[in-house]
């Protein structure tokens, strides 16, 4: 009779023993003497290997040799209680196949390899034991997402990867174009009416534009998908493809908005403790001995709602006590990593969402607050209704806002900053017909990643990053 393959995380947790199984997978070690053989099997459907129990006098020497690590194996036999310790559960092999042999060249062979090593394998490094734990992770955390969503009446709406416009103002996009690029180069000149859109087409930095029409149609939307942004920025928060969640909400207000940021958030941290246990204790125990402490931390804890010229206050009271930092923090600065870390982890030592920041370092579609703030004995210049929530050990992990509605104001901003809107008339068109209050924010999925899993490069939290130089995989 045919047996069935069972996925190991489902062998471990069962009691019938003496029962005959069939598992597949590959192997992570292999020790023993010259009678027996212990084999570490991984099918990755969790960090836990099972073990199998070989003897060698049935398999003979010339099948062990192939059983070497990374090597991938198919293994019938009978399901025993182990009496050894870490595990409950082992198998004493009656057959085994090898599927694939891995020779003394396979990349993941030794163990203790750099994070550094493993991204010029990242091809092979899926298979290694840590970057497993992300990835099952990484799964849960998107499933975490669209529940979340779904289950507060939400709408999952997609919005294009291809488009002519820029969210953000930047200009740093990737351009896509099936002209040839060898006799555009020799001719000089570009003629996008023989372009595939008939105008320049790009890869999109945000679905937020977009976003809220589904919003103003549908009442509340989400988007979850990938973007693309042509930053030359070699560093560890960076991706020139990443993942973007960016909920956009008619009728929402801006502390209903904080108060949605702050539960999601919570919602995906719990998520993780709850269906990742196994995973989150192998990275804390192999990257980030705090890892699981400041999880719960973040979920058991209330935000700190502190606004800009607050914050800046806090910041140069520090500096005159004799804090130093890096980068000036003035009033009407971006404020910097350490500066917003500081503010977390020092001062607050628990998530900050800042609010009301100057409106010249924010975007053109954020709501301008009624009345200009005070900072340091002096009234300053207009705010926004923006919100930036900032965690420990990330900084800034959430970025959203109060969009403008009226028309008038918000054409006032784009003309005032001369930002090209030729090609935008179709987001007008939401101020001119059945304008409404709303809101939104967006949420870099591989920064959420980072904090959930503790790994310290935003390389290490999606499969194949696409960073300067790298596209090979």
């Amino acid at each position: 009779m045919d047996i069935k393959r069972t996925r190991i995380v489902d062998l471990l947790k069962r009691t019938d023993f003496g029962q005959q199984v069939l598992v597949k997978g590959w192997v992570r070690t292999r020790r023993g003497s010259k009678a027996v053989s212990f084999i570490a099997l991984n099918d990755g459907s969790t960090i836990k290997n099972v073990q199998i129990v070989a003897d060698l006098d049935k398999f003979g020497e010339e099948l062990m040799k192939q059983i070497t690590t990374g090597a991938c194996l198919s293994v019938t036999g009978t399901m025993v209680e182990s009496i050894g310790s870490g595990q409950a559960v082992e198998i004493q092999a009656s057959e085994i196949e090898v599927l694939g042999t891995c020779g003394d060249d396979y990349p993941m062979q030794k163990k203790g390899q750099s994070f550094e090593y493993m991204r010029q394998h990242a091809h092979m490094r899926l298979r290694t034991n840590t970057f497993g734990a992300v990835m099952r992770i990484r799964h849960n955390m998107a499933f975490a997402i669209h529940q979340y969503f779904h289950n507060h009446g939400f709408y999952y709406f997609h919005t294009p990867l291809i488009t002519a416009s820029d969210c953000e103002g930047a200009g740093q996009m990737f351009q896509v174009t099936t002209l040839d690029l060898q006799r555009v180069a020799k001719s000089g000149k570009v003629d996008y009416d023989q372009d595939f859109f008939g105008k320049p087409a790009s890869l999109t930095v945000s679905g937020q534009l977009e976003g809220e029409l589904g919003a103003t149609a549908l009442g509340a939307i989400y988007t979850f998908g990938p973007t693309f942004r042509a930053e030359n920025s070699n560093t560890p928060r960076h991706l020139a493809e990443f993942w973007m969640i960016e909920p956009e909400i008619a009728f929402m207000d801006l502390v209903e908005l904080m108060d949605l940021e702050e539960d999601f958030l919570k919602f995906c941290i719990n998520w993780a403790l709850e269906h990742c246990q196994d995973d989150l204790e192998f990275l804390n125990n192999m990257v980030d001995k705090g890892l699981i402490e400041r999880l719960k931390s973040v979920a058991n804890t209330e935000f700190v709602r502190l606004p800009y010229s607050k914050g800046i206050e806090i910041l140069q009271d520090a500096i005159a006590k004799g804090r130093k930092f890096e980068f000036p923090c003035n009033w009407g600065d971006d404020l910097a990593s350490e500066h917003e870390r500081y503010l977390v982890e020092e001062y607050f030592k628990k998530p900050v969402i800042m609010t009301n920041y100057p409106k010249a370092i924010k975007a053109f579609y954020m709501k301008i607050d009624a009345e200009k703030p005070m900072c340091m004995g002096k009234q300053q210049e207009e705010t926004v209704q923006g919100t930036d929530v900032l965690f420990p050990q990330i900084g800034e992990i959430i970025g959203g806002s109060v969009r403008e509605e009226n028309y008038d104001k918000l054409m006032s901003e784009i003309e005032s900053r001369g930002i090209p809107m030729k090609d935008m008339w179709w987001y007008l068109d939401t101020r001119r017909f059945g304008s409404c209050p709303h809101a939104g924010f967006g949420l870099g999925f591989e920064r959420l990643m980072l904090f959930v899993t503790g790994m310290q490069n935003i390389r290490d939290v999606i499969a194949f990053p696409r960073t300067p130089r790298t596209a090979e995989f």
